[in-house]
């Protein structure tokens, strides 16, 4: 092309606005073309706009055979039609945000103005989608003419830089500063502001910029870098960025914190592009990867279980332990035990108490308040009991500090998740351990004179055997909700605190 846009028109006016209080859903329509390998126009709109927390719709301009490999044909229904489904969603549906994409000819041009110039929609981004990344001509010249008139309707033009050239008449830039000189001259021309995408540049970094020469940005040109992201798979790239922008748009009213938003998720895009494995050629981006599938139930129950391996098998050869199960155990290390377990349970129970004041429901609080006082009055009273009538060195073991220590600063962190996964040890592995051991006495015959049958049958009891399992469950729950960042916290509270019951076992012969 090789006119020139030499003098303003009339723009869309002002800086579109954020959602209104109360609504966080924008209602995002993309009038773009149609790609059934689902890489680029509106299947990549919809796409992106549901990532960025959007509704989608789609008035389909253009039906086009392409895959990753190229375009191979174009079809573009009467522009009757394409008014006909522009009229049925705006009568009825209120639209927040517009994307424009491909638009195939000068009959479908006109006809997306006639409607803008009728609607005025809040936000209108528009992708002068003139060339296909493959190097595919999308555009007719006979239309280029009447799209450069569309595009002082629009709020946010991102055209790259082949189509920027095109329409400021110049050849392509080679250079960033290039670049930015092109998008002042489209942006003086029409009004808009003009995302400059430096993705066809040579070099590692890939610049952004938003230019402005209205005044309507904080500065006329803003910067965000990235960097290259090296890749094949870019197909749809430029319709994914623009959708972004206008559903981001439209809840934040701030062009510069929308880009900021959407040129790391982008990017992220690019990197796990190979996850999707679509096609043979210039495959399309991961618009999902930031979304993790949801785990199914049990998932991060049995991750934890994998990790307590190995604290399990070291509790079985512990000799406390298997004199416990014989129950040639020495009497002066049982009454140790349970000493320190006497003064374990009084900091435990506060623990769990602080567990039910997290608690994000009504059924969790009711659980961990109960558990707080089953801690005090059921186990607690085995213990007085024995205690009472044998002697036992008392005070705080390092053991026992430690222990107690670990789950206090735990309930310190504000993390429900994480508190929760740090007390689960010893539910879990006293039931895993008492279920074990109580199995053990049934099969030697239970015999009357076992010295610690009682503290067998104990925690071998179903009451606290469904405890358990309702603990397990209800840090699997927290488990499959978490961030990564927190699972990892989980998971190292919980590991920490196995390892503590290991030790917890073993102090009596420690102390001794």
């Amino acid at each position: 092309m090789s006119s020139t846009l030499s003098m303003p028109l009339p723009a869309a006016s002002g800086v579109p606005t954020a959602l209104p209080p109360g609504r966080d859903v924008p209602r995002v329509l993309s009038i773009a073309g149609s790609d059934p390998s689902g890489g680029a126009g509106i299947q990549a709109d919809l796409k992106s706009i549901a990532a960025h927390g959007g509704y989608g719709m789609a008035a389909i301009t253009a039906l086009t055979a392409q895959n990753t490999r190229g375009v191979q044909a174009v079809h573009v229904p009467p522009a009757a039609f394409l008014a006909e489904q522009l009229d049925a969603v705006s009568d009825d549906i209120s639209i927040d945000a517009v994307k424009i994409g491909m638009l195939g000819d000068e009959s479908v041009i006109r006809t997306v103005r006639h409607w803008l110039e009728k609607v005025r929609p809040a936000v209108v981004v528009l992708d002068p989608v003139m060339v296909a990344t493959s190097g595919d001509r999308l555009l007719k010249e006979s239309a280029e003419a009447a799209l450069r008139e569309l595009l002082p309707l629009a709020h946010l033009i991102t055209p790259n830089l082949p189509e920027l050239a095109m329409l400021v008449g110049g050849d392509p830039a080679g250079t960033w500063p290039a670049a930015l000189d092109q998008g002042r001259r489209l942006a003086e021309a029409t009004g808009a502001t003009v995302l400059v995408k430096g993705g066809h540049l040579a070099g590692a970094d890939c610049p952004d910029a938003l230019v402005n020469t209205a005044g309507l940005l904080s500065q006329e040109v803003v910067e965000v870098h990235g960097k290259r992201i090296s890749t094949r798979n870019s197909h749809g790239t430029g319709c994914s960025l623009s959708s972004a922008m206008a559903t981001l748009q439209a809840r934040l009213g701030d062009w510069e914190a929308s880009l900021l938003t959407v040129k790391p998720w982008l990017a992220g895009a690019l990197e796990n592009s190979e996850q999707l494995e679509v096609g043979q050629g210039n495959g399309p981006v991961h618009h999902f990867h930031h979304v993790r599938p949801a785990p199914a139930e049990g998932a991060f129950a049995a991750r934890l279980w994998t990790e307590a391996q190995q604290d399990v098998a070291d509790i079985y050869a512990l000799d406390f332990i298997r004199g416990l199960a014989s129950g040639d155990l020495a009497e002066k290390d049982f009454a140790y035990y349970l000493a320190q377990d006497a003064l374990y349970l009084n900091g435990y129970s506060r623990v769990l108490a602080r567990a039910s004041a997290l608690a994000p429901s009504e059924a969790e609080q009711l659980f961990w308040a109960g558990s707080s006082q089953q801690c005090l009055e059921v186990e607690s009273e085995l213990h007085r009991s024995w205690l009472s009538t044998r002697p036992a060195q008392g005070g705080l073991g390092p053991v026992t500090k430690a222990y107690v220590d670990h789950l206090t600063a735990a309930s310190a962190s504000g993390s429900y998740a994480v508190l929760a996964a740090a007390v689960l040890p010893c539910f879990w592995l006293y039931a895993e351990v008492g279920e074990k051991l109580h199995a053990q006495f049934l099969a030697s015959g239970a015999p009357d004179g076992h010295a610690y049958a009682a503290w067998l049958r104990t925690y071998a009891d179903e009451g606290f055997a469904e405890a358990t399992r309702r603990a397990i469950a209800i840090v699997d729950a927290a488990g499959r909700k978490a961030s990564d960042h927190e699972q990892a916290a989980m998971v190292t509270a919980f590991r920490q605190s196995c390892r503590l019951e290991v030790e917890f076992f073993d102090a009596p012969r420690l102390h001794a």
